[in-house]
């Protein structure tokens, strides 16, 4: 039986900070550090125009922010948007915490099976009040809210609709503006 060596934040950032790590595209989950599968240019191209759709729609309501850390109890998953509170400057000496996220995101193709399990639970885990997955397989939206030990009680999949996240209700986001900017 193998045992592997789990990781904490505080090793994980000195890793990074030595250079260990330098040139590795990873990011640690449950405590173990692994890669980050490599991205097509539909996934980046879908998730700039998302994040840049999003900065309008949020402007000086919340911080979007593109493929950066973001930091948990036991991961610092690097999702391809996290939307959290204001100021950025809140965050020169450390990533957001689950307390400053608003919402997550997370780009979907080939990751599509991972965002939805692996992903999932450790975002409901942190107690992040909402997930979302972009699904471009099936250009749809699956938004997951209402947080329960390592899981999520809703799930709402759409596709062409306006929706409007717990955070700011006010806000209306066109689905498809996410996929199309």
């Amino acid at each position: 039986m193998k045992t592997l060596v789990k990781w904490d934040i505080t090793e994980y950032h000195k890793m990074i900070e030595i250079g260990i790590l330098k040139n590795k595209n990873c990011e640690l989950i449950n405590g173990e550090i692994i890669t980050v599968s490599p991205e097509l240019p539909i996934h980046y191209n879908t998730t700039k125009r998302s994040a840049n759709y999003l900065k309008q729609l949020l402007k000086d309501k919340a911080d979007v922010r593109f493929n950066g850390p973001v930091t948990l109890a036991n991961s610092e998953p690097e999702p391809d948007i996290a939307i959290v509170k204001l100021p950025e400057s809140k965050y020169d000496q450390h990533h957001p915490y689950p307390d400053d996220i608003y919402w997550l995101i997370e780009v979907a193709n080939s990751s599509l099976s991972k965002d939805l399990t692996l992903k999932k639970q450790i975002y409901a885990g942190a107690n992040i009040l909402e997930y979302w997955v972009l699904n471009l397989q099936k250009q749809e939206l699956i938004i997951f809210q209402q947080p329960e030990g390592n899981d999520y009680l809703k799930e709402i999949i759409v596709n062409d609709a306006i929706v409007h996240p717990l955070a700011f209700p006010e806000v209306d986001i066109i689905v498809n503006k996410l996929f199309n900017c």
